[in-house]
């Protein structure tokens, strides 16, 4: 007497439904795999873990909840984006700690839960959600320490006080109409990031058995305009200590340097963003008014303008804030930020900047950078 065994279960609804619809493109496929899911309910949970699943591995690739959520909101709908947050916050109990920017991430991600609609509206989204998550390359890890380390762990009260004023400080300069007030507003917040930065550079090198190690972190650099975006954030940057390496498919850019610094490029880049808008709605305005439509190539001048008048002033004013014995504390930083960015990116290329042909763009975005950027001041001991 004989018997014959199937060496394999045959499989689920889920498997059959990923089988056509995960590895192919077509619209047909979409259709068929949710089909299959939208016939069979009891599959739900199951589909759900697979989700959790496929944010678990793009976490190993070395993706951030912003990231993701970035890439989503530009490939695909609202709809996917809350999803895509739902599935997030179910896989949270499941990760490792995490550090305080992750968790920022986290605290931002949408709250809405994914609207009701019949069940093959919804397994169809899941699938395409889903074909995104599948297909995401892996990136360079940006994983920050889920503690303070170094100097900065030993004063957090100090910190967030002086973060906190700063932020005030930049929060005003963004909504005052007034640009002698702004730069004001702005000069001073400069002032306090500069001794933020040096205060901790120099407390790392007095501070004995602390380790303080060059980290980084990823700021969107979404369209439009995202080339003018990049190169003023690498100019905020650079006049920071910091170093920034642009990926354009992916819609950020990641920043190399100190803790305390990335703290302040994240801080300035926003606020100064913010000020170049306002101020190109305002000169677009008077554009207007004096007869011109409002155009892409103004537009994208006024913001290239703005990033390189931005840069040539951040570097001017950094240059006045280095007395001599502060030189061999930050090159020895210095030194740092590049050997992790060189690991980081062994390979990197030059993007020149496209599009610039609009003389009263460049004229205007010179203007209001001018506007927004501190006036000098004194070295900082």
């Amino acid at each position: 007497m004989s018997s014959t065994n199937s060496s394999s279960a045959a499989p689920g609804p889920v498997d059959r439904a990923f089988e056509h619809a995960l590895y192919a493109d077509t619209d047909t496929a979409l259709d068929t795999g949710a089909s299959l899911l939208a016939a069979d309910p009891a599959s739900d949970s199951e589909l759900a873990k697979r989700g959790q699943e496929f944010v678990a591995a793009a976490w190993r690739r070395g993706w951030q909840p912003a990231d993701v959520v970035r890439l989503v909101r530009r490939e695909l709908e609202d709809v996917h984006v809350r999803l895509l947050s739902a599935l997030i916050h179910a896989q949270q109990p499941y990760d490792r700690p995490r550090g305080p920017r992750w968790n920022a991430q986290l605290d931002d991600l949408p709250a809405e839960a994914p609207p009701r609609t019949d069940r093959f509206s919804h397994a169809s989204a899941v699938l395409e959600l889903y074909r995104l998550l599948l297909r995401l390359p892996a990136l360079e890890p940006v994983d920050e320490p889920t503690e303070p380390t170094g100097p900065t762990a030993r004063r957090p009260g100090s910190e967030s006080r002086m973060l906190t004023r700063i932020r005030a400080l930049l929060a005003k300069a963004e909504a005052t109409g007034f640009p002698e007030e702004a730069e004001a507003l702005s000069a001073k917040a400069q002032e306090l990031m500069a001794r933020y930065s040096i205060d901790e550079a120099l407390l790392s090198t007095r501070t004995q058995g602390t380790k303080d190690a060059p980290g980084a972190c990823r700021i969107g650099v979404e369209p439009p305009y995202e080339q003018a975006k990049a190169v003023l954030l690498d100019a905020v940057a650079t006049a920071n200590h910091c170093r920034a390496v642009w990926n354009e498919p992916f819609a950020f850019s990641t920043v190399v340097g100190f803790e305390a610094d990335l703290e302040v490029v994240e801080l300035l880049y926003t606020s100064l963003l913010v000020q170049a808008r306002t101020a190109m709605t305002k000169a677009e305005a008077a554009q207007r008014a004096g007869g011109r439509k409002r155009t892409k190539t103004f537009r994208q001048s006024f913001l290239a303008a703005y990033a390189h008048r931005i840069g040539t002033r951040l570097t001017e004013a950094a240059q006045t804030q280095v007395t001599p014995d502060l030189l061999p504390v930050l090159a020895t930083r210095e030194v740092a930020v590049t050997d992790r960015l060189d690991r980081m990116f062994p390979e990197t290329t030059t993007t020149r900047l496209r599009g610039v042909s609009d003389e009263a763009g460049w004229v205007e975005g010179s203007q209001a950078a001018d506007r927004a950027q501190m006036a000098p001041r004194r070295p900082l001991r």
